[in-house]
């Protein structure tokens, strides 16, 4: 492999660095920017990346003060603003790629959301992926164009993840060929919608089809909400804002309800299912095909997951190494927190699970292109695995990333309470990942729905589609791991998951079948074995996890320093996994108390190795501090210069005497009855 130079990490090359963050950065043992191109799939991402980030960032148009210390109407109104000078801007500079379109929007957005968000993600892609070659000619230009503004109606106030309980009613009527869209109960108000309280003009929703006095199930309507004239919501549609939320504060998510609003036949996308003029229904070929936009969309998590905790990673490593405190010795120098086993024990499990994530989520992105070739071609195999994984890993991925920005947080003691670390609002961006698109108890369970048919499959010696052929093993046996160099190969590590994968899907699919055999229903049965499923399906994806990061290590082409310390993240992640697991591991005799001994010693082990590079490795991540958005991350290490200055900006601050002194405080200080 060629040498790749080194470059300015980051983006950025200050010139005043904390002597310990520098420190830090001397004391890596591989080249930072090599890592950062096999993070980003390439070097020419990683450069595409990098202009399109600065074309927003240097744009004096786009910066403004701390979100933090705007009202939430004024972050609306800011989002607004510039989703507008952000689309006039990718058009001037002529990014046609919708990968670099997101690049951009993200860096001017920073660690707000775009106005147009949902008009991107979901009204867009789906129009495109279920309206017919007639409606994307009629609608897409018109939104691709913002002539219109969308958003994706789904969840309702009573219903979300249980789409089938959805109570929307969309009604055909023959007689003016027009679907009736109602609103039946409270319940069935959409609820949620990003947007969609003042922002967008049309939606699609999601709602019951009748024709002919039948109930065909759930169906997608192109629906106008507000007048193109004056924005006023149009008659039978009742539109609004649903409050404040624990974060994304400049979106205003909304509900809607309709009294019996008309829209035309036509306005029901129409690529698979359709309605002719008379009412009569044609079902589409499989139910398989609507998957497709859910799909994308967890996939799309799963790498948000890896950018949310490397976010929080990179603030707590950097800050853990310039913070000091409690003496080691008497008199000594205070250490840097970095330094405390125990710190590294918060923090550089988490680290891994970062890259961990990173390569899951471009090995499922990849298989999601595949499989969508395969459906043009007229082949849906695969869709039914490539959906059960892409549910799995959005479930299990944001709860991991979910409890490590609290780890991170609550690791920078005091200062991560503050708004000045970045920690609130990353939370609260990152945080919804574990409902939306679905809620992660339900996402795990129709994983486990889709393994509980393969050991079907199995039982019944059918052929088993890709990653599920590891169900067909039928040798338990015990970890042949013996010595400290067996427990660090990659291969055994992958094996140790497979087989807890393997032990507990065969395990859930016999409790299931057990209680089947007493005579219970499919649902009740179901129900009772909740426990064993869900621990199956998260096994399932812990396993892909492992054995995809080490397969990436194994098949990648990259310099022998990088290959190294990613060897050593890929250890300290499976190792670290096992401890953390070590019932799953231990129940059936597998892994034995002295194999789970040299676990916890090869963990503290590795803790060690990883310690010179820790800083390094989350540099790896490239995130620059504007879009970091953390006086505490920061990439020069000043962490206290900048909460103080930082601090300087609170409105509080504007007056040396707040006026509510004069009205509430001085009446008290100053009265007849007040002593000193």
């Amino acid at each position: 492999m060629a040498t790749i130079k080194r470059k300015a990490t980051a983006q950025q090359s200050p010139t005043n660095i904390n002597p310990d963050i520098q420190k830090e950065r001397d004391s890596a043992t591989f080249n930072v920017y090599e890592l950062t191109t096999l993070i980003d799939c390439g070097e020419d991402r990683t450069i595409a990346r990098r202009k399109c980030q600065s074309l927003a960032l240097d744009d004096p148009e786009l910066k403004h003060k701390p979100v933090v210390f705007m009202s939430r109407d004024e972050r609306y109104t800011n989002a607004i603003k510039k989703a507008i000078y952000v689309t006039k801007k990718i058009q001037e500079h002529g990014i046609t790629d919708m990968e670099e379109q997101q690049w951009y929007q993200s860096a001017a957005t920073k660690q707000d959301t775009h106005g147009f968000t949902l008009h991107y993600n979901m009204f867009l892609p789906t129009l495109s992926g279920q309206g017919d070659e007639e409606q994307k000619k009629y609608w897409i230009p018109l939104a691709q164009d913002l002539k219109i503004i969308g958003t994706y109606a789904q969840t309702e106030l009573g219903h979300g993840t249980f789409i089938r309980g959805l109570e929307t009613t969309a009604i055909y009527d023959p007689k003016t060929e027009e679907f009736v869209l109602h609103s039946p109960t409270l319940t069935s108000l959409k609820w949620w919608p990003g947007n969609l309280g003042k922002t967008v003009t049309h939606t699609v929703v999601l709602a019951q089809l009748y024709t002919k006095g039948v109930c065909h199930g759930l169906h997608l309507f192109v629906v106008q909400l507000r007048s193109l004239k004056d924005h006023q919501p149009l008659p039978g549609v009742k539109l609004g804002d649903i409050g404040p939320k624990l974060g994304y504060a400049s979106n205003d998510n909304g509900f809607v309800g309709f009294d019996h609003v008309r829209i035309p036949r036509r306005n029901m996308l129409m690529k698979h299912s359709k309605v002719d003029t008379d009412g009569t229904y044609t079902k589409p070929a499989t139910q398989r095909l609507s998957y497709g936009t859910m799909v994308l969309l967890r996939v799309s998590i799963v790498h948000q997951a890896f950018i949310s905790l490397a976010s929080a990673t990179t603030i707590a490593v950097r800050y853990s190494a310039v913070r000091r405190q409690t003496e080691l010795t008497p008199g000594g120098v205070e250490p840097q927190i970095l330094d405390y086993q125990s710190q590294q024990m918060k923090l550089f499990p988490l680290v891994a699970t970062a890259y961990a994530f990173n390569f899951a989520a471009w090995t499922t992105r990849l298989r999601y292109i595949e499989v969508i070739m395969e459906i043009n071609s007229g082949n849906i195999e695969s869709l039914p695995e490539l959906h059960a994984l892409s549910a799995g890993l959005k479930a299990f991925t944001s709860y991991v990333m979910n409890e490590g920005i609290e780890v991170c947080r609550m690791s920078c003691g005091g200062h991560g309470y503050s708004c000045a670390s970045g920690f609130p609002e990353l939370y609260g961006f990152a945080t919804p990942a574990c409902t939306y698109e679905g809620e992660n108890t339900v996402m795990l369970l129709q994983t486990a729905r889709y393994l509980m048919k393969c050991a079907g499959k199995v039982s019944a010696r059918d052929k088993l589609p890709g990653m599920m052929q590891y169900l067909s093993q039928t040798k338990r046996g015990t970890w042949p791991a013996r010595e400290d160099s067996d427990m660090m190969n990659l291969q055994l590590l992958s094996e140790a998951y497979q087989h807890r994968a393997f032990r507990m899907v065969v395990s859930a699919a016999e409790k299931l079948n057990a209680e089947l055999a007493k005579g219970k229903p499919q649902h009740e049965a179901w129900n009772h074995c909740h426990i064993y499923l869900l621990k199956a399906a998260t096994a399932h994806c812990h396993f892909f996890v492992v054995q995809n990061f080490a397969n990436h290590i194994k098949n990648t082409e990259m310099g022998n320093d990088v290959r190294e310390v990613l060897t050593t993240l890929c250890q300290l992640y499976s190792l670290h996994g096992i401890m953390e697991n070590s019932g799953d591991f231990l129940m059936d005799g597998y892994v034995n108390g002295d194999q789970l001994a040299k676990v916890q010693k090869l963990v503290a082990h590795l803790l060690s190795v990883m310690r010179p590079n820790a800083v390094a490795l989350v540099d790896a991540f490239d995130i620059h501090d504007d879009l970091l958005c953390s006086e505490i991350g920061r990439y020069d290490g000043n962490v206290y210069e900048a909460l103080y200055e930082w601090a300087k900006q609170s409105p509080l601050n504007e007056t040396e005497v707040h006026h509510s002194y004069y009205k509430y405080l001085r009446p008290m200080l100053q009265g007849s009855k007040a002593k000193l």
